[in-house]
């Protein structure tokens, strides 16, 4: 597997990362098998792990840590912060009094002296960046944390964070993870500029658009909105076929299946070449639940889209598109909370 340097740390990882989000009760509760895949992700060459800690309340950090034994030396491991991890409202976000805490308990739960990349799940609007950036770097020097990076930051607090990194001597930001897929295309018209304006490493997540670009949606009836506690069920925005955007995207996949057909590739192959195709990304995210999950998003590393295939995804979804804006998972404060809009 290729490997390529992770914004200018001098880490080398994999083009493929290890999403570790469906190991525990949100996806497959079956520790040992967890196990299993890291280590078959691990033979395949990919030396890149992503977890959180709000993954199912910290037990996916818990199997990472398990499958890591022995192995920890050769993985470059990465873990999120700054989502609710209890009713304690200082239980969460991205202060220097929750940042020293929950660093402890990652690394308690992941078994390591160390956390390779360490990042701010979301923005903080209650906490001052020049906070945020203090606490982490006070860890990167007492060695707990090799590299710090952000996930879903907008554009204005990439700029904002990495001029306060400069003018405040603080370690700055190195990644950002934002969500992507040919469906979800926004961070292309300023996230991914202005990432490489900073020499920033960026590992994206959702490459198959929570399953849209799997190949199992065909039809509106092949949403299913009842069945269980699938994403289907708790998103519904992001799913139910009655929404203008969703429509879109069912369109827009329709036209896609028939371009890897004619490619002779799986869509999920070539929903994951196209990200990896963009000159900002360095690794791609995948999120397996199961074995045969796996399997198949591995027998993808390798494929690379012709410019004639390219530009025929811009043709379906033309590029900084979003097809359903509630895809993109950040919206600005003042658009969210109408008191910021009035006086």
């Amino acid at each position: 597997m290729k490997r390529r340097t992770l914004g200018g740390t001098g880490i080398s990882v994999s083009e493929y990362a290890l999403g570790a989000m469906m190991f525990g009760a949100w996806g497959n509760g079956d520790h040992d098998e967890s196990v299993r895949m890291i280590h078959r992700a691990l033979d395949a060459g990919i030396n890149f792990v992503d977890t959180a800690d709000i993954y199912s309340q910290g037990e996916s950090e818990e199997i990472v840590g398990k499958a890591l034994k022995g192995r920890r030396g050769g993985v470059v491991l990465a873990t999120k912060v700054s989502s609710p991890m209890g009713e304690d409202p200082n239980e969460r976000g991205n202060s220097r009094r929750w940042l020293t805490r929950a660093v402890e308990n990652s690394l308690r739960r992941l078994g390591t002296d160390h956390i390779d990349l360490y990042q701010v799940h979301r923005p903080d609007r209650a906490t001052d960046i020049d906070e945020t950036l203090s606490a982490l770097s006070d860890l990167v020097r007492a060695g707990k944390v090799r590299a710090i990076g952000h996930s879903t930051f907008p554009a204005e607090q990439i700029v904002e964070a990495q001029w306060t990194a400069e003018r405040r001597g603080h370690i700055r930001f190195r990644t950002e993870q934002p969500p992507y897929s040919i469906l979800a295309r926004g961070v292309e018209t300023a996230v991914l500029p202005a990432a490489q304006r900073y020499g920033m490493g960026v590992l994206t997540w959702g490459p198959l658009s929570a399953g849209w670009l799997s190949g199992k949606y065909r039809k509106p009836s092949d949403v299913d909105l009842t069945a269980g506690s699938g994403r289907a069920v708790l998103e519904q925005h992001k799913f139910d076929p009655s929404v203008p955007g969703n429509a879109r995207k069912l369109e827009a996949v329709g036209e896609l299946r028939n371009l890897a057909d004619e490619t002779g590739l799986k869509l999920a192959h070539l929903a994951i070449a196209f990200v990896r195709a963009h000159p900002a990304v360095t690794s791609v995210i995948i999120g397996p639940r199961t074995p045969a999950h796996l399997e198949d998003l591995l027998e993808g590393v390798g494929v690379e889209l012709s410019e004639d295939v390219l530009d025929r995804i811009d043709e379906i979804v033309p590029p900084g598109t979003d097809l359903n804006r509630g895809d993109s998972y950040y919206t600005p404060p003042a658009l969210a909370d109408k008191s910021l809009r009035r006086r």
